[in-house]
């Protein structure tokens, strides 16, 4: 359908939108292999932002001409020979205006081309005059957009009645190139903020890991370098996930990858959209695992409860600067994990954009454990901030001969970076992560890798002991301590093995045989910390503690009145056993493995099961979500295999063998395997397992498949379990 024929609807067009939100319908369409974001349920009022990857066609409200093509550059005409556009937000309030000719109207000196490469000449800032539902749209320079009779689409300094335009919905429009979701249906909202969330949570992962941490491209990489991809990119897919060969070189040669995998000679095809020949892999670490259309896809499943954590470890950052030669990556262990939270906000903002204006996102930044449910009843994605980094609070600490230490924190430098965390809106903290500090031991669970860092970053090697005993017999989320290597970590030629060889004067460490565990557990300063963080209200992760240090986690928790809840979110690096696991829980705390396919989810639920009885919490409700890690460097699991049940697409969610009786209320959601239109590119996860995050869609079915109704239950409990969690510690010391 063309402009003309629409034009009889243009008076109730000018006051609805044809916005993308969270939904199947709209007033308008496009056409082509990749449809940009799904569409709106309730058209919106007409805005600057809602006609956000609308398609119409732009008409002066001076003249009633319509834009239209003219070679490389645009003129005035009648409806009938109108262009049709999409209007693609770079972020809110911006855009692209995109033709069925897939080229962009953009700014060359002091006039307008077609061109099909979007750049910064290419992005326009829309007005609305809500009055005479007219919009205006200015360059960057603030240059108007106007349409002459004679010139066609020009430039001009001032505004005038040229520079007006009505937006006519039409259809036919080219979609901008985008990841497609593959899910049919609505996502489901809750029953009220005073009922249990329905609803699966991830409460371990890094969308905050970019390879720019911004959306204007001025604040840098995460992980120094080593990381390619971004969450989400002004321009779109095929710049967010393009090639990634700026970063890992011709080939792939300098990628990363090759350093964790002990392969320095491997290589890689280096381009992303639309192929991806070669990566997102479960086990290629350096690319990036969750652009927000993957995220989007695990929403539309089911995730209710998100908790993002910026992170960096400054040592290996140092090494990342080094070997992918960016040289001004910021490693700092504090002044990162803030960019990565403060990247956050910029990643609502642009969903947003996409869905029709502040707020009208599925993406939802949440402070409070009420803001929470209120998010996850309206059926969208509560994203609670966190932080793991090495050196928190910049509690780094140097080991001196003798036994003596340097520390870098005092107990003011610590409550202040506490309130600095509190206003960023962080609520989930990690007091340790992999490298000792000046609060205490990291727990050991590599005994080569990350304690050379550990001599990096202290000066030190990590000192061990016996791990102390525990009840060998029952289940463990982790055994504690693991077996030290006298090695240098690497193959003896690669870039790493001479760094460390470097860097520790070819002195390497000794020590006896079997499994140890850090000697560094809690220090006074840690103890300080962590009694700063109850009183805060702050989620604590046991997660990376030293297993000893664990003990006194645990003591100290049990000292407040009632205890303190803790969680650990994903596998419990340096070991975490059944009795502390008992305690965990008797405290309410929750206890969330690292993620597995489905076969290692449903055995986590035997496990937590096991503790559960044991603590004499069986009349509870039984929630077990997962830590994904995306964008960490744990690696993703792989198919199940064997002779396990196929998962057979498409699939249907809340519908049929598994889903009780609480979800048949809830709308059907088809997934659908996710393929790529323009190259043919699918992901199955019976063959690559969680290649990247959309395939937690997927990962759901598997947990139906091994588990039944049982499993799903406890997975859709989860993200109310961790609520709840979250409510028993934020509400000692703050208001409700």
């Amino acid at each position: 359908m063309n402009v003309k024929s629409l034009l009889a609807l243009s008076a109730t067009a000018a006051l609805l939108s044809a916005c993308l939100s969270s939904g199947e319908s709209t007033t308008t369409t496009t056409s082509g292999a990749s449809q940009p974001v799904m569409p709106s349920e309730t058209p919106l009022q007409l805005s600057e932002f809602s006609v956000a990857n609308g398609c119409f066609g732009l008409q002066s409200a001076f003249s009633r001409q319509f834009v239209q093509p003219a070679a490389a550059r645009y003129a005035a005409g009648p409806a009938t020979e109108a262009e049709n556009f999409t209007m693609r937000p770079t972020e809110l309030g911006k855009y692209l205006i995109y033709g069925s000719d897939r080229q962009m109207v953009t700014v060359q000196g002091n006039t307008l081309v077609a061109s099909a490469e979007p750049t910064n000449a290419a992005v326009w800032q829309a007005s609305f005059d809500r009055a005479k539902s007219q919009f205006s749209f200015t360059d960057s320079t603030g240059r108007f957009l106007a349409l002459d009779e004679t010139s066609g689409l020009t430039l001009a300094n001032a505004a005038s009645e040229r520079t007006a335009f009505k937006l006519a919905p039409a259809s036919d429009c080219a979609a901008y190139p985008e990841m497609p979701t593959a899910m049919e249906g609505t996502p489901y909202k809750g029953r009220g903020e005073n009922q249990p969330i329905v609803g699966f949570a991830d409460t371990h992962t890094h969308m905050g890991m970019s390879s720019e941490m911004s959306l204007d491209g001025s604040v840098g990489p995460s992980a120094g370098g080593v990381l390619y991809g971004e969450v989400v990119h002004r321009f779109g897919i095929p710049h967010a996930l393009g090639s990634c060969e700026g970063f890992h070189g011709p080939n792939g040669i300098r990628d990363a990858n090759n350093i964790l995998e002990t392969t320095p000679g491997a290589q890689h095809d280096t381009q992303g959209w639309p192929t991806f020949v070669d990566w997102p892999r479960r086990n290629f670490l350096t690319h990036q695992v969750m652009y927000h259309a993957w995220v989007e896809r695990a929403w539309r499943a089911g995730l209710r409860v998100m908790v993002n954590h910026g992170t960096n470890i400054a040592a290996l950052c140092r090494i990342g600067q080094t070997y992918s030669g960016k040289p001004e990556a910021d490693c700092d262990d504090m002044g990162v994990a803030t960019k990565q939270v403060e990247y956050l906000y910029d990643v609502q903002d642009y969903i947003d954009a996409q869905f029709g204006g502040p707020g009208k996102g599925w993406y939802r930044i949440v402070k409070t454990p009420a803001e929470a449910r209120q998010v996850a009843n309206e059926g969208k994605l509560a994203v609670v901030l966190g932080v793991e980094v090495a050196q928190v609070f910049n509690c780094g600490v140097t080991m001196l001969p003798g036994g003596t230490e340097i520390r870098k924190c005092d107990q003011t430098q610590i409550d202040a970076e506490i309130e600095k965390l509190w206003a960023l809106g962080a609520r989930h903290v990690y007091p340790f992560h992999d490298i000792d500090s000046s609060l205490g031991g990291a727990g050991i669970f590599s005994g080569d890798v990350i304690n050379f860092l550990n001599f990096l970053d202290t000066g030190a090697f990590w000192k061990t002991t016996e791990c102390r005993d525990f009840p060998k017999n029952e289940p463990s989320v982790r055994e504690p301590g693991t077996n030290m290597t006298t090695a240098v970590p690497g193959t003896g030629s690669n870039a790493l093995t001479t760094m460390l060889l470097e860097a520790v004067g070819g002195i390497t460490p000794l020590y006896p045989d079997g499994k140890r565990c850090n000697a560094r557990t809690v220090t006074d300063l840690g103890k300080y910390a962590l009694t700063a963080l109850m009183n805060r209200g702050f989620v604590i992760d046991i997660d990376h503690a030293a297993y000893h240090s664990k003990d006194v986690m645990l003591d100290l928790a049990e000292t407040m009145n009632p205890p303190y809840p803790m969680a650990s979110s994903h596998d419990a690096h340096g070991g975490l056993t059944s009795d502390q696991a008992v305690r965990m829980l008797k405290s309410g705390g929750v206890i969330y493995p690292y993620k597995g396919n489905g076969i290692k989810h449903v055995e986590f639920l035997e496990k937590l099961k096991f503790w559960r009885n044991k603590a004499g919490l069986n009349n509870t409700l039984l929630g077990l979500g997962y830590g994904a890690d995306g964008n960490g460097f744990g690696g993703h699991p792989g198919p199940r295999g064997g002779n396990s049940v196929p998962v057979q697409y498409p699939f249907t969610l809340f519908r049929g063998e598994g889903w009780g009786s609480r979800y048949q209320s809830l709308p059907a959601m088809k997934v659908n395997l996710l393929t790529i239109p323009e190259s043919g590119k699918f992901w199955h996860i019976d063959e690559v397992g969680m290649a990247h995050y959309g395939m937690v869609a997927d990962f759901v079915e598997e947990v139906r498949l091994e588990g039944g109704g049982e499993a799903i239950d406890a997975l859709y409990n989860s993200a109310e379990t961790y609520v709840r969690m979250w409510e028993n510690v934020y509400y000692r010391n703050n208001p409700k």
